[in-house]
């Protein structure tokens, strides 16, 4: 198993696909009304797609997963850029902190950093602060599901092998997780051998559940963590 997608519902998914595409430098896979995806590449590390999927209306909920960008060498012309390209300005009470904090075109926050030494090697996405019920518990679960390993940081915190690509921060929740879908998730593919039902008897050992939507029958399996964020399985690769 490994981790291969971000996920934004989107009510446009072209258009916010298209910002995040040009904000991190990403390679456009597909292109349509309904459904928008790009590849980020991290040299040496992971290859991560991110997929904007149509949605007619976005969740009210607190985001409880969201992305902190790189800075680099200068993190106001970086700031500007991302808004020439259509962010804007967000405050969520942030107070006077190091980073900026950003909305993209449909709201959804996020940070620009500082750059700082545990970035180094991570691409334009230094991390996925991703909200958590008991983080010792639920880095082990997020581990085991895509063979990410712990690495030091201020959260209990998980890396690809290749130290590179971004550091996946399992962060104290401010409130327990809402009935309503984050608007942002993960999706985990299988590899060959892996089998979906041993997978999800996993999933649920470690605290997970599977979520049955009512959506008909689809290829995928859509579970929730042990702190209730959605997360997808999809099917090995034929």
């Amino acid at each position: 198993m490994y981790l291969e997608n971000i996920v934004f519902d989107a009510v446009e998914p072209r258009r916010l696909g298209r910002f995040w595409e040009a904000a991190l430098g990403c390679e456009r896979l597909t292109d349509s009304v309904d459904g928008y995806e790009t590849r980020l590449t991290v040299e040496g590390g992971p290859v991560l797609d991110l997929c904007f999927q149509r949605v007619p209306d976005l969740s009210s909920s607190e985001p409880r997963l969201h992305l902190d960008l790189r800075g680099g060498a200068d993190q106001a012309a970086e700031t500007a850029r991302l808004l020439g390209l259509g962010a804007s300005h967000l405050d969520i009470g942030q107070g006077d902190v190091p980073w900026v904090v950003l909305a993209d075109p449909e709201g959804n926050p996020f940070c620009v950093l500082k750059d700082r030494g545990a970035y180094g090697d991570v691409g334009p996405i230094a991390a996925l602060p991703l909200d958590s019920a008991d983080p010792d518990r639920d880095a082990e679960f997020w581990s085991w599901l895509t063979g990410w390993t712990p690495v030091q940081g201020e959260f209990r915190s998980l890396s690809h092998p290749s130290r590179r690509g971004p550091i996946l921060e399992l962060c104290p929740e401010p409130a327990p997780k809402r009935t309503a879908k984050n608007r942002i998730h993960l999706d985990i593919r299988l590899e060959s051998g892996d089998r979906p039902d041993a997978v999800g008897a996993g999933i649920a050992e470690r605290g997970g559940h599977e979520i049955q939507p009512g959506w008909g029958e689809l290829p995928w399996r859509i579970y929730a963590d042990p702190s209730g964020n959605e997360l997808c399985v999809l099917p090995a690769r034929s």
